[in-house]
């Protein structure tokens, strides 16, 4: 349901124009240092308002940490940590209560939750929810050792000329989806296991639970299945797992084989757009337009990158935990 993760575990909650959004961790160790300051970076990376195309929302993000934290380091026991909604505007949603927007989760949330959902702002489908996802990246990220993980936006609307697309999408009234790169390097070889929790299964259970994503490939992904084996097989060239190429991406039998785990993932474009758009009015039974006003974001491809590393982070320091490592030293 809400929940993700064993030995590292995540708990999301919140809805968009409600009071806050948060994530409860649990299975952090005890006596990892941790303050509210190493937290700004990346959430500044997520934060709306920051480049053009991205929503004017802008929110202060600052993460309260309610408990599990003593003296400037972690107790061991869950960690709670919420951040305050306060730039809410919900007057546009009143207009789609029974015009569901085209490509949204409106449709299949009145018809999940029997119309008692809180649907301002998107509600618990919103987007507003990966600052929870970006906190707990944090933490996760303290817990990797020597592992790095970073994730860039490669291209948007198909284009590497990323600013180019965003603008003429605005100028459109609509949006642009993109494609984001992740890598982590320097992570040890034997996380994962061969198959429901192969480490592909992991990260694409985690990474699908970021808003408007619809795909993922590891390594060569999809080009792979049109080229030989004599092309994509990696030699192994070192005694400790180093290979001469890397097509596979870091995962062999679903465990990592010690090179650089490498994947990429497709983030949709939003669904809310200015453009007039034919949906159903679902009193009248009669197709209607709908042109959505409120504030949303032209590319949320842009804020993505951070959310990927976040939820990649926080599968890695979970396996990392079932093997017995890290430990916190006081």
């Amino acid at each position: 349901m809400n929940a993700f993760g064993r030995s590292f575990r995540l708990a999301i909650l919140g809805e968009s124009h409600g009071p806050c959004v948060g994530i409860l961790l649990d299975g952090c160790p005890a006596g990892l240092p941790l303050s509210e300051a190493e937290f700004s970076v990346d959430l500044e990376r997520r934060r709306g308002g920051a480049a053009p195309g991205t929503t004017p929302r802008r929110e202060d993000d600052r993460p309260l940490i309610q408990t599990g934290l003593l003296d400037g380091r972690t107790t061991g026991a869950p960690i709670l940590i919420l951040f305050e909604n306060k730039h809410v505007d919900s007057s546009a949603y009143a207009a789609i209560q029974h015009t569901p927007r085209p490509g949204h989760a409106d449709w299949v949330a009145l018809h999940k939750y029997g119309g008692f959902a809180d649907m301002r702002g998107s509600g618990h489908f919103s987007g507003r929810l990966t600052t929870a996802l970006v906190a707990a990246g944090v933490v996760a990220k303290k817990l990797l050792g020597s592992a790095t993980v970073t994730a860039r936006l490669l291209e948007a609307g198909g284009s590497p000329d990323i600013e180019t697309a965003v603008r003429e999408a605005m100028a459109a009234q609509d949006s642009v989806g993109g494609l984001v790169e992740c890598r982590v390097r320097d992570l040890p070889a034997g996380l994962g296991e061969p198959f429901f929790d192969s480490l592909e299964s992991l990260i694409a259970h985690a990474v699908f639970a970021i808003p408007a994503i619809k795909g993922i490939e590891f390594g060569d992904g999809f080009a792979a299945c049109k080229l030989r084996g004599s092309q994509v097989n990696d030699t192994l060239e070192t005694a400790e797992g180093r290979t001469s190429s890397n097509h596979a991406g870091g995962i062999n039998g679903g465990i990592s084989n010690g090179n650089e785990l490498v994947f990429r993932v497709a983030v949709k474009p939003t669904s809310s757009i200015r453009a007039p758009q034919q949906t159903l009015d679902l009193e009248t039974h009669q197709l209607t337009t709908l042109s959505m006003g409120g504030r949303h974001d032209a590319c949320i491809a842009l804020r993505a990158p951070v959310v990927v590393e976040a939820v990649t982070a926080a599968v890695l320091a979970d396996l990392l935990l079932q093997e017995g490592l890290p430990r916190v030293m006081s």
